[in-house]
Order: structure tokens, then C-alpha cells, then sequence
């Protein structure tokens, strides 16, 4: 039987890969162990049947003053020595790495152990830990095609594993539990995991103008609903959606989003008309920035930045989506696949020969 460790998590857009990928590996008798930290999002999402969870010691890889970046090095090295035992102790025959902070000591463990490594970088630009991973990688698997030119031979652009249940949604399933008729068109804005604030409160100002128009569904991340308009004909609010997000997907006639790859090429496939604004760059490394303008210039999407945004100019930039709907759907259709599950699985295959 043949082992592979996975690992990556700090958001989930680290490990959502992983779960579009993990039926095809159990359906071909793989043994699945997965690295990942105690406390991270990766841990909950990655407890499954059919996987072994394995916790390992991790710092945050900071662009900014921390009094953590004087502690969590040694977090990192510590990590690094448990993972490498863990490695020992498997022998497993492949690493897949989504990136991430916990990845770097999982990551360098596989290399000290002589485990070859596939790296799968989502944005544009490569991150801080994927950065130094590649050094220790055998592949990188991209889902942008600038990201494999800048990373170089070792690179190839793959797309992003997808979650087949996505492509699986029910529009009538997504309007009964949103309690919209179906009469008008669906917006569906969704801010990640943990919602995207300032989002939320303009869709919220400019629901006014918005509801007599269009439905609304939102979802707003944990923590963030607003229970004085639960009541609000047209508006349906949620934390979070997880097999039903399918549903919510297939009901969107437009969608209002942050820029995180995982999310905008999962949106590409399914030919979904996106305004994205990007989590700015003063509170970010501006990988949201670049994804979205490499999307806006193909056709595939509208973009409006954070700092330019108020309730009246994302109910303006909202309406001009609609306006535009049938040339967004006739570009996302021309795309390339955004769909790389296959792509990466033969990348996991090849590797290890």
C-alpha cells in the first residue's frame, strides 16, 4: 500500500484542496496521514474518515513586527524535528504541500528524508512559505500561469484541485433554503471563512437600492451576522455554508467575493459573473490585488478596490456586473480549465518514480 502525508492550513483555502483530492487517493488504496498544527482550521477540516492526523509545532512566517517572530523560529525548527521524525516513522512514499505556515518544518522533514515533495502554490505570487519550500520541493504545481513562469523548471501550471460535490448543486435547493422565489436575480457575496468586514457592512448600507432588484444571500463569516434584518424581504444571511454551499452556487445568478484563488477559480468553473474586491494591500502582501487584476484582464471579472468602495459604488458596480453578465459568462467559458484535480494527481504520480 502506498503512503502519502499531506499537509498546509492557516486558512481554508490551505486545505480545501486536500479534500477535492482525497477520495481519488483512498479510491487508489493510498494510506492518508496528514500534518498539520493542534489548534489550526486545518485540524478540524482534515479530521476525516480514512485519515491519520498527526500534530506538529508551527510559527506564523510574519511580514511585519511581531514579538512572536523573536519565539516562533523556534516553533518552526521544532516542528521541523517532529515532522522529520514523523517521516521516519511513516516512510511515506510522497508529500503533498498546499503551503501554509505549518508546511515549511513538515516540508523540510519529507526532504531529510529523502520523501519527494509537490508543491501547490494557489496565488499569483508564490507566498512565504511556499517560497521556501520550493527549495526542498520536486514539483511545483500553480494554479496561475504568471506563478509557474516566475517559479521556474521546476514549475507547471495545473489549475486547482476542485471538490467534485461543487459542480453538484441543486438552484432549486439553493432558493428553498434562502426563501427567495426565483423571480429575481440571486446575489450571493461570500467573504470567507472568517467574512470580510468592511464588505459586509457596504452590502449591508446598500441593501436599499440593491433588494428591490435583485435577492440577496450573504454569507458572512463566523461572527458576523446581523439578526435585526433577519426579517428583511429578499435577504438571507449565514456564517458560513458547507455541503449546502454547493446549492448557494448553483442559485447565483452574480457573486461579490474577496479575491482568494481557491474562491475565484472555483467561480470561474462553475461561470460565475464576479465582482471581486481584493483584501488591500496595507493590510495583506497584495496577493489579492494581483489575482484579481490577472482576472480582470482577461474579461473574467469586475474589480473594485476596498478604498474605493461605499454603499452607492458597489450598488453601482453591482448593477454594471448584471449589465455585463452575458460577456462574463462567454469569457469564463472561453477560459482555460480552471479544474486541475487530474492535472495534480498525475503530478503526485510522476514524482514519485
Amino acid at each position: 500500500m502506498k503512503r502519502i502525508v499531506l499537509t498546509g492550513g492557516g486558512t481554508a483555502g490551505h486545505v480545501t484542496p486536500h479534500l477535492a483530492l482525497l477520495p481519488h487517493l483512498l479510491e487508489e488504496g493510498y494510506d492518508v496521514h496528514y500534518i498539520g498544527t493542534e489548534d489550526g482550521i486545518e485540524h478540524k477540516m482534515m479530521t476525516l474518515p480514512g485519515v491519520t492526523y498527526h500534530s506538529v509545532k508551527s510559527g506564523k512566517l510574519r511580514r511585519y513586527h511581531d514579538w512572536k517572530n523573536f519565539t516562533d523560529p523556534f516553533r518552526v525548527i521544532a516542528g521541523a524535528f517532529q515532522s522529520a521524525r514523523l517521516m521516519g516513522k511513516l516512510k511515506p512514499d510522497v508529500c503533498f504541500s498546499k503551503g501554509g505556515f505549518v508546511s515549511v518544518p513538515v516540508v523540510v522533514g519529507a526532504w531529510l528524508h529523502h520523501v519527494p515533495v509537490l508543491c501547490h502554490e494557489s496565488d499569483l505570487t508564490p507566498g512565504l512559505a511556499n517560497k521556501i519550500c520550493s527549495r526542498f520541493a520536486k514539483r511545483i504545481a500553480t494554479t496561475f500561469p504568471e506563478c509557474a513562469a516566475a517559479l521556474g523548471g521546476k514549475a507547471v501550471c495545473t489549475g486547482t484541485p476542485m471538490r467534485p460535490e461543487l459542480f453538484a448543486g441543486s438552484r432549486e435547493k439553493g432558493l428553498e433554503m434562502s426563501g427567495f422565489a426565483g423571480d429575481k436575480p440571486v446575489l450571493l457575496m461570500m467573504g470567507g471563512s472568517i467574512g470580510a468586514q468592511s464588505v459586509n457592512k457596504a452590502l449591508r448600507e446598500a441593501l436599499p437600492q440593491l433588494l428591490p432588484e435583485m435577492d440577496v444571500l450573504h454569507l458572512t463569516g463566523k461572527g458576523n451576522l446581523d439578526e435585526s434584518l433577519n426579517t428583511l424581504p429578499g435577504y438571507k444571511q449565514f456564517e458560513f455554508l458547507s455541503d449546502e454551499l454547493p446549492h448557494a452556487l448553483a442559485c447565483a445568478d452574480l457573486v461579490l467575493s474577496r479575491a482568494g484563488s481557491n474562491a475565484i477559480f472555483e467561480f470561474q468553473a462553475l461561470k460565475k459573473p464576479m465582482l471581486l474586491v481584493p483584501y488591500p494591500k496595507g493590510a495583506s502582501r497584495g496577493d489579492q490585488i494581483l489575482n484579481a487584476e490577472s482576472f480582470r484582464k482577461r474579461g473574467l471579472c469586475h474589480v473594485l478596490l476596498q478604498e474605493n468602495m461605499t454603499a452607492d459604488t458597489l450598488t453601482q458596480a453591482i448593477r454594471a456586473l448584471r449589465e455585463d453578465r452575458e460577456n462574463l459568462v462567454a469569457a469564463l467559458t472561453a477560459a482555460p480549465p480552471a479544474n486541475g484535480t487530474d492535472a495534480v494527481l498525475r503530478m503526485i504520480h510522476e514524482i514519485q518514480k
